[in-house]
């Protein structure tokens, strides 16, 4: 085995060899003193070497199989590769001469940087196929390497390469496409653990999946390595099972033989990759951490090539010793200014649970005695320690110890494929330490078998722009006057709908006033009741009065997307797909969000949005035209965004590049929705979700905040400062205030809001692991770039030359401020739209031809004249007027309508009673749908 020190000690001993010629002309004294310092690391190294063992572990199965080969031949790690033609095992086929599989050599050259073997040959067959290798009992590792390139005689492998995996009765994995999981790398490496009972071998069976005619199988190579029973199947914590976060207090889950695992990540944390070859024996290779670490301001990489590890609470084999003396770390002696959290994200498939595996080591030597380095591990936002201490675990410095946990990663409200299990670091905040620090040495992610099965979704492969813009056949034909009778219909039912709205609100607003403390406030224990199903269609049998949301059956639902047709699904959000869809006779377009059917991990989310837009209304904010909650189904209607989301036109777009003047536009419009939800309520509503996939815009380029699953309602009296929740929210946008402390506050939103401004200004995504060190999250990037004057280096390279340098100066100083780390230092959302106006009015100024150098005036004449609240935004006939023209603030909508939670907490609109005979929805121009 080789070690990572030795790397650091090589460049030492370069170091000293040049020196020592350097100095050459001078004495021989000194020439030999140099040559001394050369030798002594080498001997050091030499002899700490050769008293290492190579392979402290010893698999009585070292298994490597060749596929479609019959010859013998060497990998890089060193092993013997033997081909399947000659192997000790059985290849079984269920097929007849015609169908059986075939080896063959891949049709073009292998890339330098592919291995020869085993990827050079394949065997593949349109049949099923099973490789039974005898194996001693107990649990193995087993890796399948897929080269998904062109074969002779089959498909194209994007089209055709779709199959199953089992092992025993376990499913590892189900209609997979290597090229797909390849995400632009040429090969495939699979790694599975898997328990062989005594007497039994390991069948390992592949099956083209049935569902694609013609489809095929293949494999390149085959390993299985016997591993050690309690590596990971006998859990470290306790004999019975793994400390199962996110449960009851004191749940275990058991690791028996009838789980299986799959490896997700190996990870050497703070050094470099480790290759099989230089593993302890069973070949697992270790990456990098790089990738993957997404807060790190700054870390530190402590090394220690010097320590003498004492593997005393764990064997040896565990891991490579190189692991155990790098680490990466926060830095001793921490500020109280350094309240971010140490913090890696791996994506990782959702609805199943994840066996984690950190790594530790105290190798610096002023950590000494329990106490000295006290810190918390959070994992997916779970506290997982809350006084992690490796002396104390371990009992000493330079002995290396690993702490497992299980966890739980469920079906998103959004049902995405993947999700980001986030592991997070940070000094304890209530114990005093000698260094405040914290330390991880390496990371292990396994996913845990559900019912047998391992097996996740494909990657989603490119998406191509498919627009459906005719609606979807009809159920039953219809001739054209009867079209025209229903198009006549429909504007006639308009206008008896608005109708009947201002009559309900106007009695609303009588009866408000007669009833004392209660006036205006329409209990949401109306909604948070269980929402029946109406065997009706339209809005009887919901609980929401039909003015406030309409109800729509399954049955109309169904008519509306062709049966859910897939050639409708216009994208993901919220909790689930959504379909384009029409609705009364076709003559509305509409976007139907569906929630996977038989799914109950979205139905908070699903509540929660119709609480919230069935009470909103505002120019700014999606519009919810109605739901449908008819057994297991949970669907949300909204106004069809015929521009899609925000992102859909800054990057990975066809679309092309938006002016800059637009986006502000845009940027304002949507600041005026969050505004409202701030400030435009006696409580305020935070959103929680802010990002630029929830910005939709319509045709006319409005932009609306939508998806309102995650919001809260803020703090309801003025004791209170937060709300204390669990932290939610996307990476990329999430407040590290809130994320650290699960405070949550409206000056969260506008973090997020920080990071959509950068996005639009940069047209950069939030996260991008491919990008160096330092320009992986966007928001600390900028921040940093406009601190050194380098800001025009990640701005959108369309708008160079287009933006009035005055206007770039505002907006930029509205981005810094709110970034701000402290939430308290953050501008309100008033102060937000104020400065997005501000800019806007430069931009348009400059464009105009008019000077900028009246931009002092005009700063004035916004400040004098633009006042957030509700009744400066009016005039008599409940209109909002503004003097900056009609792009700015001219769709503050007042209303009247207001709500108790079900923790008796309230909100109404500002001064809602002081003008009731105001047009309740003057600002909606489609109140048919409400």
């Amino acid at each position: 085995m080789v070690y990572e020190n030795s790397k650091i000690i090589h460049l030492h001993c370069i170091f000293l060899w040049l020196s020592a010629m350097e100095n050459s002309s001078k004495t021989t004294t000194f020439y030999l003193q140099n040559l001394f310092f050369l030798l002594l690391p080498c001997l050091f190294f030499f002899i700490q070497y050769l008293a290492a063992p190579v392979n402290p572990y010893d698999p009585k199965e070292n298994i490597t199989i060749d596929c479609g080969s019959s010859a013998k031949g060497q990998s890089l790690d060193p092993r013997p590769w033997i081909g399947d033609g000659n192997g000790n095992f059985s290849l079984i086929e269920q097929s007849d001469n015609k169908n059986k599989s075939l080896a063959i050599k891949a049709a073009t050259q292998l890339p330098s940087s592919v291995d020869h073997i085993p990827y050079s040959t394949a065997r593949l067959s349109y049949s099923e196929f099973t490789y039974s290798i005898p194996v001693t009992a107990g649990p193995k590792f087993i890796r399948f390497y897929f080269y998904p390139t062109s074969y002779p005689g089959f498909e194209d492998p994007s089209v055709k390469a779709f199959f199953s995996v089992k092992a025993g009765p376990f499913i590892l994995l189900l209609n997979f496409s290597a090229l797909l999981h390849a995400r632009g790398e040429l090969t495939v490496v699979k790694e599975y653990c898997a328990n062989v009972d005594e007497g039994q071998r390991l069948d390992l069976t592949f099956t083209p999946s049935p569902d694609i005619s013609n489809s095929y199988a293949f494999i390149n190579g085959i390993e299985v390595v016997s591993m050690p029973t309690n590596l990971y199947y006998r859990p470290a914590i306790d004999e019975d099972g793994v400390r199962f976060l996110g449960q009851a207090q004191g749940s275990l889950y058991t690791l028996g033989n009838d789980t299986a695992f799959e490896k997700m990540y190996r990870i050497n944390v703070g050094g470099s990759e480790i290759s099989p070859g230089e593993d302890t024996g069973m070949f697992r290779h270790w990456l990098m951490d790089v990738e993957y670490l997404t807060i790190s301001k700054p870390s530190a990489l402590p090394v220690n090539v010097s320590t003498e590890l004492t593997f005393s609470s764990i064997p040896s084999f565990s891991a490579p010793r190189v692991l155990y003396v790098t680490a990466r770390s926060m830095g001793t002696n921490k500020t109280e200014n350094d309240k971010y959290n140490l913090t890696w994200e791996f994506p990782v498939d959702s609805g199943f649970n994840y066996f984690v595996r950190l790594h530790f080591c105290e190798f610096q030597r002023e950590i000494k005695k329990r106490s000295d380095r006290v810190f918390e591990i959070f994992l997916h936002n779970l506290t997982a320690e809350a006084n992690a201490d490796i002396i104390e675990w371990s009992g000493g410095n330079g002995i290396p110890v690993y702490r497992d946990y299980v966890v739980a990663i469920g079906t998103n409200k959004g049902n995405q494929k993947q999700q980001n299990l986030s592991i997070a670091l940070h000094p304890s905040p209530v114990w005093r330490t000698l260094y405040s620090d914290a330390i991880l040495n390496g990371v292990e992610i396994f996913k845990l078998s559900n019912n047998f099965v391992l097996a996740g979704p494909n990657p989603d492969p490119v998406q191509k722009n498919q627009q459906t813009n005719s609606p979807p056949p009809p159920t039953k034909s219809k001739d054209n006057s009867k079209a025209v009778f229903g198009i006549v219909g429909g504007v006639i039912s308009g206008f008896v709908v608005l109708s009947l709205l201002c009559f309900f609100i106007f009695r609303g607003k009588t009866r408000a006033k007669d009833t004392g403390s209660n006036k205006g406030v329409l209990q949401l224990s109306q909604v948070t009741t269980t929402m029946e199903p109406s065997k009706s269609t339209k809005s009887r049998g919901s609980s929401l009065p039909s003015y406030l949301c309409r109800y729509f059956s399954l049955a109309e639902i169904k008519g509306a997307t062709n049966n859910f047709d897939d050639v409708f699904i216009i994208g993901f959000g919220g909790f689930g797909n959504v379909y384009k869809g029409f609705i009364d006779s076709g003559a509305t377009q509409v976007a139907i969000k569906r929630l996977n059917p038989g799914s109950q991990q979205g139905a908070h989310e699903f509540k929660t949005e119709i609480q919230m837009l069935s009470q909103l209304r505002h120019v700014h904010l999606v519009s919810l035209i109605g739901y449908c909650n008819d057994g297991d189904e949970m669907i949300l209607v909204y106004d069809y965004m015929a521009r899609g989301t925000l992102r859909d036109h800054l990057y990975n777009t066809d679309n092309p590049p938006l002016p800059w003047k637009q986006r502000v536009e845009i940027c304002l419009g949507a600041a005026i929705g969050l505004q409202y939800l701030h400030s435009g309520a006696k409580h305020t509503i935070i959103h929680r979700d802010v990002k630029t996939t929830n910005i939709l815009l319509d045709e006319k380029w409005v932009a609306k905040v939508s998806d309102f699953g995650l919001s809260r309602i803020g703090p309801t009296n003025m004791s209170q400062t937060h709300v204390s929740t669990v932290v939610k929210g996307s990476y990329g946008y999430l407040d590290p205030e809130y994320s650290r402390r699960g405070q949550l506050t409206e000056k969260s939103d506008v973090y997020s809001f920080g990071v959509v401004l950068c996005e639009i200004l940069c047209a950069r995504p939030p996260l991008c692991r491919l990008a160096e060190k330092d320009q992986r999250s966007l928001a600390p990037w900028f921040q940093q770039c406009h601190q050194n004057g380098t800001l025009y280096k990640i701005i959108d390279p369309f708008l160079k030359g287009k933006i009035v340098s005055e206007c770039l100066k505002k907006f930029t100083e509205v981005v810094m401020s709110c970034l701000d780390e402290e939430g308290t230092e953050r501008p309100s959302m008033d102060a937000v739209v104020w400065g997005l106006q501000f800019a806007l009015q430069l931009q348009e100024l400059a464009e105009e031809g008019i000077t900028p150098n009246a931009g002092a005036d005009i700063e004035r004449d916004i400040d004098k004249e633009t006042a957030f609240t509700a009744d400066e935004m009016e005039d008599d006939s409940g209109e909002v007027f503004s003097s900056l023209g009609d792009h700015v603030m001219n769709s503050i909508s007042i209303s009247t309508f207001s709500l108790t939670t079900s923790d008796e907490q309230s909100f109404i609109t500002k001064d809602s009673d002081k003008n009731p005979s105001k047009a309740v929805f003057s600002e909606i121009k489609d109140p048919q749908g409400r």
